[in-house]
């Protein structure tokens, strides 16, 4: 199988027509010293059947499910996926990563997008939904720099040590090298945000709380609006696990002026770490400071139902110096599977299907705690909680990794240095009663 799209004829005529004689001359400007000018050290070339063996073997030393069972949540969830929702994403008419540049043409693309909109936003209690981001945190990032616009002579924002700690990075990626200070907040002995660094501090444009937190917590909203409006800055609510809210009360019950996280849960596999699903929703007011695209529904001359794309501040669709995002690829794939899962389960569903997550997690604790794990935190949780090992944990969770396939909690000793010894444990709808006992019964 030819790689190389283009033929030797068809890359002699271009080199012609740049007036180059080799490809190697494209590449003149950069200095000698900056070029790789060996023999690459690659393997001989595979088969078909070959490649396909060895994607397999390395495919198999990976811990995935169903084949392992991996009590670990911590930004990337284990769900079921409708049939439905699989067979849909394999049509052609669907699976393309077409970005609209002509987007009125494509109104099966724009009412995709709308649908998704509509139901995120029903999701989250929110007025307005964008169409895609890359990940949860890509989309936080970009709510902080919302915060640090519409507050132009504030250049601190407030974050929750709580929230994941790879999207606390990214988000320090997005503002450090602008100058903006970042107040990270610690956390109480109960697992939820402590507000008490902020008690002197007025000129805060943004604030970034997490429910449920990275600890599992529910934070308590109501309180964080409170401080938020004292301080007049920007109540920004994100999260990992969007099927919490199919049961917990949401970003938007709680006024938040802001409410971005990840999509992963909602019908997208793991797939080893990505690809992941920005979510990004806001107040009615705060609609033209968003980034990406927003998806409109209007009637056209003859009086029928049409989309547009109504918002798009990227670089692409206006001027550079007015665009609000970076965001320049296409995510609507993901997008659409989160729009496909959501009407597959419908309200009750998502209900039932979060009632579960937390009543597997009650039990998996519940049963932990009888195995000699003490529970971290009072607060409550959804799906996922700390608890304290007893000692010998970890020969035994290597044990049970490499016996029984078991991935036993993730150690928050490498996140948080004081959390030495402690462990999260994430338990959701497709883990049996069996599968838990099968853990514990490991771990005693």
């Amino acid at each position: 199988m030819r790689y190389l799209p283009h033929t030797k004829e068809e890359i002699g005529a271009m080199l012609e027509k740049s007036g180059k004689a080799s490809l190697d001359d494209l590449f003149e400007s950069i200095p000698d010293q900056c070029r790789f000018t060996g023999e690459l050290n690659l393997p001989q070339a595979l088969t078909e059947w070959e490649l396909d063996a060895h994607m397999e073997e390395l495919s198999s030393s990976m811990a995935a499910f169903p084949k392992n069972k991996i009590f670990i949540g911590a930004g990337s969830y284990c769900h079921y996926i409708p049939a439905s929702v699989k067979y849909l994403l394999s049509r052609s008419e669907f699976s393309t990563a077409y970005t609209p540049y002509q987007p009125e043409i494509s109104q099966g693309t724009l009412q995709g997008k709308y649908e998704f909109q509509t139901m995120i936003t029903e999701l989250l209690g929110m007025d307005v939904s964008t169409a895609s981001h890359y990940d949860g945190g890509t989309a936080l990032a970009e709510a902080m720099l919302i915060s640090l616009k519409k507050k132009k002579k504030v250049n601190k924002v407030a974050v929750s040590s709580l929230i994941h700690p790879h999207q606390r990075q990214i988000i320090k990626t997005y503002l450090s090298p602008s100058g903006y200070e970042i107040i990270e907040l610690p956390f109480n002995a109960d697992g939820k945000t402590d507000f008490s660094p902020l008690d002197n501090i007025d000129d805060i444009a943004g604030i970034a709380v997490q429910s449920p937190n990275f600890f599992g917590c529910i934070e308590d909203l109501g309180r964080v609006k409170e401080i938020v409006d004292a301080k007049k800055a920007l109540f920004i609510v994100s999260f990992t696990e969007a099927i919490a809210y199919g049961l917990l009360k949401n970003p938007g019950y709680f006024k938040a002026d802001l409410a971005v996280g990840e999509g992963q849960s909602l019908g997208i596999s793991q797939s080893f770490g990505g690809a992941g699903l920005g979510i990004l929703t806001s107040t009615k007011k705060l609609v033209r400071t968003l980034p990406g695209r927003l998806i409109g529904k209007t009637i056209d001359k003859k009086g029928r139902r049409g989309f547009v794309l109504t918002l798009a501040t990227r670089e692409q669709h206006i001027r550079r110096e007015k665009a609000s995002s970076n965001i320049c690829s296409n995510n609507s794939l993901n997008a659409l599977t989160a729009a496909m899962y959501l009407a597959s389960v419908g309200k009750t569903g998502i209900r039932e299907i979060s009632q579960q997550n937390h009543d597997k997690a009650v039990f998996l604790k519940n049963q932990l705690e009888g195995a000699g794990f003490t529970p971290a935190f009072s607060a409550p949780f959804f799906n996922e909680f700390v608890v304290k090992v007893p000692d010998g944990f970890k020969a035994k969770r290597e044990l049970l990794k490499k016996e029984k396939g078991i991935i036993a909690g993730l150690d928050l000793g490498k996140f948080y240095p004081s959390m030495k010894d402690h462990y999260l444990f994430c338990a959701t709808e497709v883990f049996s009663k069996q599968d838990i006992e099968n853990l514990v019964k490991g771990v005693k």
